[in-house]
């Protein structure tokens, strides 16, 4: 790993145009074979957890399995509408959908209990999942209604158009976060380096690295598919790491430029920048890439595919850093140096002497300000910045989990100001709970008479729809056996979730837990969504458990010392820790609600404190392996442990810090979409860079290092060299 990075980076140093075409045909290969191949989507079976996942499986062995509807409401501007005109509108609407082939029946029409509303409900054909790609003839045909009775309202909204209005938005909100995050950054790499150029070199760099990604991961969804998330994570984490690699690799090159006053040749340059930040880009690299694997362990699709496409572009952008980029520093230092010869020699011609301007210092005041604190009284900056970041960790364990349904979704859909006009009238459209039975065939009339029985008894309960009659529907082989129950209540309600936990625990056992021989599980939205997120309280520990092992195992090799792998992972966990309290803290309550412009859910949805520590795990790793990577090093060229700490921290200061910034953009960016799932994301991650790069790089890193001094170095075993060389100019003919 030592010298990988310095013989990739002269290869391109010595071959750049080579490697310029070469990544960028690499970019164009991976993304058209990518459009070729085409994504492999995730199926509705691939979402199947727990007992709602067994049930959903029985349902569809017997035919009887969800379908995907859509509901067309047809109601008077204003009371009760006229018959006529209602049973024309039904009608008109019959026989339009009825001559889609996207539609595979019509219901009869159903009128609301006020008698303001008529619902018509169509069935789509093909799988539920499917329903959002084949919904779009039937929204047109609904507006062709509408149209042709203008004086009633006919308006339509279901599973399928939520879908689609959830990707519609999903879309322009990425649109939006793209249009912020760009020339904010811009912003901040022109003020670090001064230079168009330079400022648009990591740029290019992590756009290219994010193309070839996404080709990549169409590839990838052909072993594990794509439920349509991992692109959102693709752009987020590609931008934020495809930025910092190449930030961090043109900080080191420029220092080397200033230390060899123009004795080095942009080669040479590339080549010592690559021996110290491309090994730790290649460590970093890694640190992320083996922290996010262990969402693998989770075995839940979603997770499987940010993984995947986290993994992939991480891969991509240190990729780039270790071969592109140095072929692009060294055409850029070579047309640097002709412009400066070009302006010495007009200078000599008009007998004006050669202006040498003298070295900015590395960090300015606020830096300084920062580590103060840390140099004077470690102890007491430890203490106090600890007890801050445990106050702001302490809301997470007050933490609720919520699996974010349809109930959930932005109101600025028009599908869902639809749906909650819909589900006023009908309110037995909220909520439906599916007992799917699988037994012998000669016992069908038996299980439908515990059905039968079952349903008899939820009408009696409350927390029911007390107007719709249960209804059981059997396979044609009479071993399936499904009946649905309505709840007029949303599914994240507390009546929701009770209704089930009445089903589950009362009714099955008093009617169909009976029968020997007869396996009976619930499904429905909220059974989907209670095993799901039981489902990932019992994978935790061990996503957890390997999450930590394996980031303190790397950590350790890579810097030959225990005591700084413990450190590392006791400070990304307090880092973690105190991005998740800040979440809990925001959202789980309603007083930021007008503030960031959300609805609170009252808890944090499920997918999210779990894949947010996996990732901010890797990234605050990104940090601890370049701060301690410029400690280790001064150290090995013989300072004092006190003198390396100093020296790396301040040296890594200003670079970490720009970097934190492109990264908060980046993810800040995220809380002005609409989704309160990806609010949330972005908010934590955002909060977690935030403190990471600034409180604990800058203050409880470096006291810890301070108070330890060299006990914190001791390695697993004695280094074979005690110091760190440059490596040899020569053969590259650098020397000018």
């Amino acid at each position: 790993m030592r010298n990988h990075p310095m013989r990739m980076a002269s290869w391109s140093a010595r071959h750049p145009w080579r490697a310029i075409i070469g990544w960028f045909l690499f970019v164009i290969l991976c993304l058209g074979a990518g459009i070729a191949v085409g994504s492999n989507e995730a199926q509705t079976e691939d979402f199947w957890v727990g007992e709602a996942g067994n049930a959903e499986s029985m349902a569809t062995q017997g035919g009887l399995q969800r379908k995907p509807l859509e509901h067309v409401m047809i109601s008077a501007r204003q009371g009760r509408p006229d018959a006529s005109a209602v049973a024309s509108a039904v009608r008109d609407l019959t026989a339009r959908m009825g001559a889609l082939p996207e539609v595979e029946r019509v219901a009869a029409p159903v009128r609301s209990a006020d008698g303001t509303a008529v619902r018509v409900t169509v069935t789509l054909k093909g799988p539920e999942l499917e329903g959002k790609k084949n919904v779009v003839p039937l929204l047109a045909q609904t507006e062709k209604v509408a149209a042709s009775h203008p004086d009633l309202v006919v308006e339509e909204s279901g599973s399928p158009a939520i879908s689609k209005g959830v990707n519609d938005q999903r879309g322009d909100d990425l649109a939006l976060s793209e249009r912020i995050t760009l020339p904010v950054t811009l912003v901040i790499l022109l003020l670090v380096f001064g230079s168009v150029v330079m400022a648009g070199v990591p740029l290019l760099l992590a756009l290219s690295s994010i193309a070839a990604t996404l080709g990549l991961s169409m590839l990838a969804s052909h072993l594990l598919p794509d439920p349509g998330v991992g692109t959102n994570m693709i752009l987020l984490i590609g931008l934020a790491v495809g930025v910092d690699y190449t930030l961090f690799y043109l900080k080191r090159e420029r220092e080397e430029r200033t230390r060899a006053d123009g004795r080095l040749s942009p080669e040479a340059r590339v080549e010592l920048a690559a021996a110290t930040a491309g090994r730790a880009i290649v460590v970093s690299g890694l640190a992320v890439i083996v922290s996010t694997a262990t969402l693998y362990l989770a075995t839940d699709v979603i997770f499987s595919s940010l993984a995947t496409g986290t993994i992939l572009v991480v891969a991509v952008a240190v990729a780039s850093s270790l071969t592109v980029l140095p072929a692009l520093l060294v055409k850029f230092g070579h047309r640097t140096e002709r412009r400066a010869a070009k302006k010495a020699a007009r200078r000599a011609r008009r007998g004006k002497p050669t202006v040498t301007k003298p070295a900015k210092p590395e960090n300015g005041r606020v830096f300084a300000a920062l580590l103060r604190p840390a140099q004077r009284h470690p102890a007491i900056a430890l203490c106090v910045s600890v007890l801050i970041m445990l106050g702001v960790a302490a809301p997470a364990l007050g933490m609720k989990l919520i699996d974010p349904g349809k109930d959930t979704f932005s109101r600025s859909i028009p599908a869902m100001q639809v749906y909650d006009r819909l589900t006023a009238k009908f309110p037995d459209l909220l909520v439906k709970h599916e007992v799917v039975t699988r037994s012998t065939p000669d016992r069908a009339d038996e299980v439908k008479q515990a059905l039968v029985e079952l349903g008899r008894r939820a009408q009696a309960d409350p927390l029911f729809a007390e107007n719709t009659a249960p209804a059981v529907r059997t396979s044609a082989d009479g071993r399936i056996s499904v009946l649905e129950l309505a709840v007029p209540y949303p599914a994240p309600s507390d009546r929701a979730i009770t209704s089930l936990d009445h089903l589950r625990q009362e009714y099955l056992p008093a009617t169909t837990g009976k029968l020997s021989g007869v396996e009976t599980a619930v499904s429905g939205d909220v059974a989907r969504g209670q095993d799901y997120v039981h489902d990932e309280r019992s994978r935790l520990p061990l996503v957890l458990g390997a999450l930590l092992l394996l980031t303190f195992v790397m950590t350790a090799v890579a810097f030959r010392s225990v005591m700084i792998a413990l450190i590392g992972v006791v400070l990304n966990l307090l880092s973690a820790a105190a991005a998740l309290g800040a979440l809990v803290f925001v959202f789980q309550g309603s007083w930021a609600e007008s503030l960031l412009g959300f609805d609170s859910l009252g808890a944090i949805a499920s997918r999210v404190p779990l894949f947010l520590f996996v990732i901010l795990f890797g990234l605050s790793m990104d940090y601890q392996v370049f701060v301690v990577s410029r400690i280790k090093e001064a150290m090995d060229n013989g300072m004092t442990a006190r003198e390396a700490v100093v020296d790396g921290i301040s040296r890594s200061a200003k670079v970490v810090t720009s970097a934190a910034m492109v990264m908060v953009t980046v993810f800040a960016a995220f809380v002005f979409l609409h989704l309160t799932e990806m609010k949330q994301m972005g908010f934590c991650l955002a909060v977690a860079v935030l403190l990471d790069a600034v409180v604990i790089r800058m203050v409880i890193l470096p006291s810890v290092l301070l108070l330890l001094g060299e006990r914190a170095w001791r390695p697993l075993r004695p280094s074979r060299r005690t110091r760190t060389t440059a490596p040899d100019p020569r053969p590259l003919q650098n020397v000018i």
